[in-house]
Formats: structure tokens, sequence, C-alpha cells
């Protein structure tokens, strides 16, 4: 195993954000489960309930399903986002999607150990936990006392009650 994609074989938390509004979300994101747990080097711990939510941005499309997930993983960063690439696109996704339009499958890396990363392709914490529901109200379920880099701990982060309403569907 390379220090490229090992650190010492060192076990990090990180958190992923899952979303499908194409192809059967429900079950397009019971099986990016099962997908991010083969990942190599890296274990499922905990996954949310599925959410409904409308879709963020202006694009007329169907209402999402979102989740999260907690992984462990000896994989660097770089290496886990590609990881994830891999897999959204072994489910048919395309990388020239609409930005905010539909999706078989969206993978977000959102939390990366303590680690706060700024690069081309790379921003860890996702910019994106704090504003939206479909990301905070899954992630809260499985780790309300995750401690954000730049942001503090994950339960005192408020909801956004602008933001059109998300239930829990499973």
């Amino acid at each position: 195993m390379s220090s490229a994609t090992a650190k010492e074989n060192h076990w990090r938390p990180a958190y992923v954000g899952l979303g499908s509004n194409l192809q059967g979300p429900a079950g397009q994101l019971d099986s990016a489960f099962d997908l991010l747990g083969a990942i190599p080097h890296t274990r499922l711990i905990r996954r949310s309930s599925l959410y409904r939510s409308a879709p963020f941005g202006g694009v007329e499309q169907p209402d999402f399903v979102n989740a999260a997930a907690s992984l462990l993983t000896q994989l660097g960063a770089r290496p886990l986002l590609e990881a994830l690439q891999r897999i959204e696109i072994q489910r048919g996704r395309e990388r020239e999607d609409v930005r905010w339009g539909p999706r078989v499958l969206d993978l977000d890396l959102l939390v990366y150990g303590r680690d706060e990363i700024e690069e081309p392709g790379l921003i860890v914490p996702h910019p994106g936990i704090a504003e939206r529901n479909f990301v905070l109200l899954p992630l809260r379920e499985i780790a309300p006392g995750l401690m954000i880099p730049g942001l503090g701990q994950l339960a005192t982060i408020s909801v956004n009650m602008d933001e059109p309403k998300i239930s829990r569907i499973a």
C-alpha cells in the first residue's frame, strides 16, 4: 500500500453525503451503501435513514432521496474522493451533469477527519454542510457530536428554515 493511499495504516473518520433522484433513487442509495463498504481499506460504520427532499437549485426535476454514511478509512482524502467518483460512474453518473440537476447518484465527501482541505476539485469540509438540510439532517442522525472543522459541533448548526421541507422516508 503506497503512502499516497494510506497514512501509516492510520484509520480516519470520513463522512459522505449521498443523493439520487433518477432510476429508483432509494435503490440507488442502498446499492451505494454496499459499494461504500467495498472500497479498499475502508469500512462503512453507519448509514442514515433515507430522506426525501425538494431539488436544490432552479432546475425542474424529481425530488431527491438523500442520506449520509460514516466511514473509517486508511485512504487519503484525494484517493477516497476518487473512489467515490468511480462509484458514481459505475452507477451511471455522467460528470457533465447539469449543476444541481438530476443525478443517478451523487456522493460528496463532507468531512475527512479534522482536516480542512482546499485544493482544485477537493474542498473539505464540504462548503454546503451548514446551508443544506438534506445534508445536515442525515449527518446529524448518524453523528450528532461530530466536530466539523471551521464550523463547530454539528448538533449546534441550525437547520435552514428557508429551505424546502425534508422528510424521513426509510
